[in-house]
């Protein structure tokens, strides 16, 4: 087998790579990066037989063909993905070859669905997985797990944190973009818009998280889960980042014009507001909480099973680049073994068997605290 990651040589693609190199059946993993440089590799990666780390630029259509026409699956860990999953897609169709991202913004999912790839790609008998990391990934195959014990399935409630003490790089762009405009959630048997960064819950999550405080997001399952579970009435997504400073501060400086998109002249010069500040919060000032080397995921299916009302919830704790690389490290392995069969644009929950996944992601350490709760529908 050999793999292509792109985003190589960061945290979310070395946790792929990492997860890759220890398999037997893995000949060759190549690093595509911006800033293919050797020292930014853990030195396991960097010492790999295994490994090979080369230049490759998201804007270079040609130069992808090229690159993955020479392997059996490509793995996208280049963010933000409103901005890399579409062009990343399309050249691994033209190189007829499978590809796996990690995606977690609605834009690039729903043209990703809408688009011509979709059909280039079952023209070409290729699967386009998108959105294999955690949220959304392994939420997702935990959703169609659940799902799957039940008659019918009523609610989904997705929830997540993310310390910013895990945060780096493009996933910063992504924290601040998921709560611009309106954002899909279904409500109500429809898909609707929301303002982003709205309607705050207090979820539990498990220690040493606790308490934490989430909205809504800009994240992909309201576009997919109704497509592979029918008849779900609400599919709703919340998030934040933690301390819980982060995001009051982050819903300031929307709401007083500081993530615009709309250049402003400043001193004779054009700036973006939002560019401005996406480089600024690349720098906590010292001194402030920066949260715990934790992230965590909340799982919540409501349905129903022999005439009675049933709840099952999913709780994990954990580092944000493992659990997000590792579920698509499965991902890859499953789909070059032929335990992915569909083709053309799919979601976690559309292709990946949970059995299979699940049982791999804990071997390989994962720990999810499960509950089931049932109750009768009897009125007495």
């Amino acid at each position: 087998m050999r793999a292509f990651v792109l985003g190589g040589a960061g945290g979310m693609g070395q946790s792929v790579a990492g997860d890759l190199i220890k398999q037997q059946q893995v000949a060759n993993v190549v690093l595509g990066d911006l800033y293919p440089d050797p020292q930014r590799l853990r030195p396991k990666l960097r010492d790999s037989e295994k490994v090979s780390l080369i230049k490759m630029d998201v804007n270079d259509h040609n130069g992808m063909v090229r690159a993955f026409r020479e392997v059996d699956v490509v793995i996208n860990c280049a963010g933000p993905f409103y901005k890399t999953a579409v062009p990343t897609a399309k050249a691994a169709v033209e190189a007829k070859v499978n590809y796996i991202d990690i995606c977690d913004d609605y834009e690039g999912t729903e043209i990703l669905f809408n688009s011509e790839i979709d059909k280039m790609a079952k023209e070409a008998g290729t699967t386009v997985l998108t959105g294999m990391g955690s949220d959304p990934g392994t939420n997702n195959v935990l959703v169609k797990w659940y799902a799957d014990r039940l008659d019918s399935v009523d609610e989904i409630h997705l929830y997540w944190v993310v310390s910013i003490a895990e945060l780096a790089g493009a996933a910063w762009d992504h924290s601040l973009h998921m709560t611009l405009g309106k954002i899909p959630q279904y409500i109500n048997g429809e898909l609707v818009y929301v303002e982003g960064g709205t309607e705050e819950s207090a979820i539990e999550f498990l220690d040493p998280l606790g308490i934490c405080h989430v909205r809504y997001v800009g994240h992909p399952q309201p576009l997919t889960i109704p497509k592979y579970i029918k008849g779900v009435k609400n599919v709703i997504i919340k998030g934040a980042l933690i301390p819980k400073w982060v995001d009051e501060l982050i819903k300031q400086q929307k709401d007083t014009g500081f993530l615009g998109n709309e250049p402003i002249e400043v001193k004779g010069t054009r700036v973006t507001p939002y560019d401005l500040a996406l480089k600024l919060w690349e720098t906590i000032p010292e001194g402030r909480d920066n949260g715990p080397q934790s992230s965590g995921l909340k799982v919540i299916v409501k349905g129903e099973r022999g005439g009675n009302k049933v709840v099952y919830t999913a709780d994990m704790a954990g580092r944000m680049a493992p659990g997000t690389g590792l579920p698509a490290s499965i991902a890859a392995l499953m789909m070059v073994a032929g335990d992915v069969t569909e083709k053309g644009v799919v979601a976690p929950e559309g292709c990946v068997n949970p059995e299979k996944f699940l049982a791999a992601f804990v071997k390989r350490g994962a720990r999810i605290h499960q509950t089931e709760k049932v109750s009768s529908m009897l009125q007495g």
